[in-house]
């Protein structure tokens, strides 16, 4: 009945005085089509799953797959090899179950502009380095692994004002941890629940619905970041002092950050992992200025996170306080 529209009619009896100005015409009209063209799907697509990027990444990762043998992978990529590394992590998971291969079992490096859905439900055990940029979703739904993405080291621009990774990055990501030299577009980290990301820039609605995790923006936000956010840490360095006016504060807490800020050390530690793994002038620069640069910082803290923080301690002084 595709196409069909000559079966269909408007229902008189429905009509409400509303829609009384209302032309159907348009909808209703059949459409001209070629000699033998079809309204609905005659032919089957063929969409060469068979020799997708993952295919030889499988083949190439045997001896780890099999005998967890540490394995590196150098291979070109392009934008239309997309969800690189789903398959791969499909296999990991079924041969070795949801805790996957021990930390850098798999170490593929890839050079290129890589297609969308870049490391999609990554395992743990698979380190994904890519010199080049990427598209949507990176990281969705990763469940492990790291995932390093930067630039040329020679190319002609600043790395912290350019993307290097698109919209919806870590999309319901549970696990791992990221690393991107370069800005992202819009709602990065949405429904993040536990990766630990450094960015150099996000656009709007950053870290929206976010609920574990750590992430941390070596730069300026886009408007209405952490709207819903009830989980993880985010610690933003607010250079130009304007991010409270970007920041949705309907569930979460701005803190100025000072050495003893909780969360600091590890703060540091994501900067340094940072710049060793991309090389990032911006990671590094901060560093060069550390701790004077921490004043600069904004803990973004959740309020219900906190609260489930202050109750956890008190129930743990409690239990210390009954055995003792």
């Amino acid at each position: 009945l595709v196409g069909r529209t000559d079966l269909l009619e408007v229902d008189e009896a429905l009509k409400h005085w509303k829609s009384k100005g209302l032309d159907y015409s348009k909808l209703l009209m059949k459409p001209k089509a070629g000699e033998g063209v079809q309204t609905r799907c005659c032919v089957s697509q063929d969409h060469n799953v068979d020799k997708v990027l993952d295919r030889k990444l499988i083949e190439l990762a045997k001896p780890a797959l099999e005998k967890k043998e540490k394995v590196v992978i150098d291979l070109p990529i392009r934008n239309s090899d997309r969800t690189c590394g789903a398959m791969l992590s499909g296999r990991i998971a079924k041969a070795h179950g949801r805790d996957g291969l021990p930390d850098g079992t798999i170490t593929i490096n890839l050079k290129g502009a890589c297609g969308q859905s870049f490391g999609a439900f990554l395992a743990p055990g698979v380190h994904l380095n890519l010199i080049g940029d990427a598209n949507d979703y990176v990281g969705k739904g990763m469940a492990g692994g790291r995932i390093v993405i930067h630039p040329e080291a020679k190319v002609g621009y600043r790395w912290d004002e350019n993307a290097i990774v698109g919209n919806t990055v870590l999309y319901g990501a549970t696990g791992g941890e990221v690393y991107f030299a370069g800005m992202a577009g819009e709602r990065f980290g949405v429904r993040n629940s536990g990766v630990n990301a450094v960015i150099e820039g996000v656009g709007d609605h950053g870290a929206e619905y976010m609920t574990g995790g750590m992430l941390v923006c070596l730069g300026r936000t886009g408007r209405n970041f952490a709207a819903g956010m009830s989980g993880g840490l985010a610690f933003i360095l607010d250079e130009d002092r304007k991010f409270t006016t970007r920041c949705n504060a309907g569930m979460v807490d701005l803190e100025q950050v000072t050495a003893e800020t909780d969360g600091v050390g590890e703060l540091k530690q994501l900067i340094e992992n940072h710049a060793r793994l991309t090389g990032s002038p911006k990671a590094k620069q901060v560093l060069e200025q550390w701790p004077g640069v921490l004043k600069k910082f904004v803990k973004v803290f959740p309020r219900e996170y906190r609260r489930v923080l202050l109750e956890r301690a008190k129930k743990g002084a409690t239990t210390r306080l009954t055995k003792a």
